[in-house]
């Protein structure tokens, strides 16, 4: 794996509302948590398995945060990805390293 997506540091922000990032190539990323509970990945936010897999654009994380929920727990998933548990109960998002890079609001310039 491409050390642009491997993790080497994740931190939950709950004073910010935030979850930090910090690649093996050294970027650090900035994920608001309204912007990361509106692209999970599971099939119920998604809409249906025929919608899986569509692209993100990355300005959901400029958008006004629709939940107030803060991440509780991040369960690795093998050397993939990981779970996000909310405290809300919501916890079904399996969010891959590729996805999370590649949607990441500061490299898009957005915050």
């Amino acid at each position: 794996m491409l050390p642009r997506y491997q993790i080497k540091r994740i931190t939950v922000k709950s004073e910010t509302r935030e979850l930090h990032i910090v690649w093996g190539d050294g970027h650090e990323s900035r994920y608001p948590f309204g912007g990361l509970r509106r692209v999970c990945p599971c099939v119920s936010c998604q809409g249906g398995h025929d919608k899986m897999g569509q692209p993100v654009d990355s300005v959901v994380f400029l958008e006004p945060a629709k939940s107030k929920a803060v991440i509780r727990e991040i369960v690795p998933v093998g050397n993939y990805g990981i779970q996000l548990k909310w405290d809300d109960g919501h916890q079904a998002g399996i969010y891959r390293f590729e996805y999370l890079r590649d949607i990441c609001p500061v490299e898009k310039g957005l915050i």
